[in-house]
């Protein structure tokens, strides 16, 4: 079995990792937090750098917010460019913009490091059972010399085509995701304040043409009003922002995009940052006063 760095042990990362574990894996950590006690109570190595990670691991996986904290773990003093040999992977499993990723390929490159971007959908659910679907962007040759691992920690890994390719892939999925939940949330606010029983529409339009994943489970959500997040808003607006940029990048204007990435704003104004991406439900139902 190869020797795996695992960097980023957060809500999705941390559950990945066990699930490479669970598969025989050798998990090395960066020694940071509770996270990685967890991970070496099992039997995962811990390093305290970055550096020290890449250099024992033949595979680096990270799983970390946003663009700026991939660089300062690749690029930065004691980052993974300093450490990872030649003839390894690097995998990026979070969503970034992907010229952030087309320029941590370009840099690995120059070390004979081949690179995957490799960012996730699924959420946390997905993360812990791992049926996560995983675009990718990369070569080939390193998605088959990664791809067992894809498959423990998810159902479906597609090659999507070069390096960038899957986290431009995230980002429309993120903008269908994003869209799709402020369609369920503004028909259930028009349904609730018309006195119609959400719980039975729910079940009649998953039996029609607008059924859909975000329908069966965050209408179930709206409903139960639980908003404990499996994925935070405050993190698919950070998604919705890539899209955007991408958008200006191409000359592509994504309107609905624009609409929904405003309305998450709002909720973050409204210090719900923290609450699922269902949450948008609450702002359509304050603006529809049904407070």
């Amino acid at each position: 079995m190869q020797r795996i760095g695992f960097i980023g042990l957060g809500i999705m990362g941390k559950p990945m990792a066990l699930n490479l574990m669970e598969a025989g894996y050798e998990i090395i950590v960066l020694d940071k937090n509770k996270a990685a006690g967890d991970l070496t109570h099992k039997g995962a190595e811990a390093f305290s750098t970055c550096k020290e990670v890449a250099a024992n691991s033949e595979i680096v996986i990270t799983m970390l917010p946003d663009s700026p904290e991939v660089k300062e773990v690749v690029l930065g003093k004691d980052g993974v460019l300093d450490g990872i040999k030649p003839g390894s992977v690097f995998v990026d499993m979070s969503t970034i913009s992907p010229s952030t990723a087309r320029e941590i390929d370009a840099a690995l490159k120059e070390k004979g490091v081949e690179a995957l971007d490799a960012p996730v959908s699924g959420g946390q659910v997905g993360a812990e059972a791992g049926t996560l679907s995983i675009m990718v962007g990369g070569s080939q040759g390193a998605f088959d010399k990664v791809k067992p691992l894809f498959e423990v920690m998810g159902k479906s890994a597609v090659l999507i085509g070069d390096a960038g390719a899957g986290q431009m892939t995230k980002a429309c999925n993120q903008m269908i995701v994003g869209m799709t939940i402020q369609a369920v949330a503004e028909s259930f606010t028009l349904a609730k304040k018309a006195g119609v029983n959400l719980e039975k529409m729910r079940e009649a339009l998953l039996g029609g043409f607008a059924q859909s994943r975000i329908l069966d489970l965050h209408g179930q959500r709206i409903i139960d009003r639980n908003f404990d997040p499996g994925f935070k808003i405050k993190l698919h607006r950070k998604d919705m922002n890539i899209a955007l940029m991408a958008g200006k990048e191409f000359s592509v204007p994504l309107y609905g995009s624009a609409l929904v990435a405003s309305h998450m704003d709002a909720v973050l104004a409204s210090d719900q940052g923290e609450k699922d991406h269902s949450a948008l439900a609450l702002l359509m139902e304050k603006l529809a006063n049904l407070e």
